[in-house]
């Protein structure tokens, strides 16, 4: 069974990427502060797939510990075969009215952790040859601005420019590193937003619709397997045409 580390897996896409794994007949390791009920219906449920959840508490932005949880991972579940960079936080706000503290932590947390992680977990995969890297960037860090959004926005597009050159990198070792730039998608997050909003939103979709999480889910699924075998650096827009 391949193990995949899921950070952020407890809840919204993070929960469906680390199900819809498991589905496929993967390891799931979710990471993330807590365990959430529905992670654990999602822990109990993914033997009958035939593959498995199973969670680890961490703390992402402890980026001295990384290295430490890459390792431990590795000597309790064996190679690690794929990484989804999932966690991260959507503090929204004008950046002249944003404290310089909420700034750092969304730097922390949507950009420096995900690049430390990976960097412990690739050097596994350089040893093993063989590994799939899915960063989840944004539409509003590659394809579309968003007024209250330029700090998050600046996250997610790092992480695009990450995705590129490390594909680079370490595609002659046969691992391959892609990003999936999810738009607004129907989670709580957008079911909070007024109607009007939504409505506004599903206006500018080709298909005049949200996407789901597990629309995104499916997407990371797909470039984890051996189908998106010559696939790397790319960037997959799930937004419903949001962005056309």
């Amino acid at each position: 069974m391949r193990n995949v580390v899921v950070t952020g897996g407890s809840r919204g896409i993070g929960l469906a990427i680390a199900t819809a794994l498991a589905a496929g007949g993967y390891r799931a390791i979710a990471i993330a502060r807590t365990e959430s009920e529905e992670l654990r219906s999602a822990i109990a449920a993914g033997n009958a797939h035939g593959g498995a959840v199973s969670f680890r508490a961490f703390d992402l932005a402890d980026s001295a510990a990384l290295a430490g949880l890459a390792g431990s991972l590795r000597e309790e579940f064996g190679p690690l075969y794929g990484l989804v960079n999932n966690a991260g936080i959507g503090t929204s706000g004008m950046l002249t009215l944003m404290r310089d503290e909420q700034i750092e932590e969304l730097a922390r947390l949507n950009m420096i952790a995900p690049i430390i992680l990976t960097k412990y977990v690739l050097r596994g995969m350089m040893v093993e040859r063989a590994g799939r890297i899915v960063n989840i960037a944004s539409i509003v860090g590659g394809s579309t601005g968003y007024s209250g959004l330029s700090v998050y926005a600046a996250t997610k597009a790092s992480l695009i420019g990450f995705t590129r050159s490390l594909a680079r990198e370490v595609g002659q070792l046969g691992i391959t590193v892609n990003a999936v730039a999810p738009g607004f998608v129907d989670t709580q997050m957008t079911r909070d937003l007024g109607a009007q909003q939504r409505e506004q939103i599903v206006r500018r979709s080709a298909l005049r619709r949200l996407p789901g999480a597990d629309d995104v889910a499916g997407s990371v699924e797909f470039l984890l397997s051996e189908r998106a075998r010559n696939i790397t650096g790319i960037t997959l827009t799930v937004d419903a045409g949001n962005t056309v």
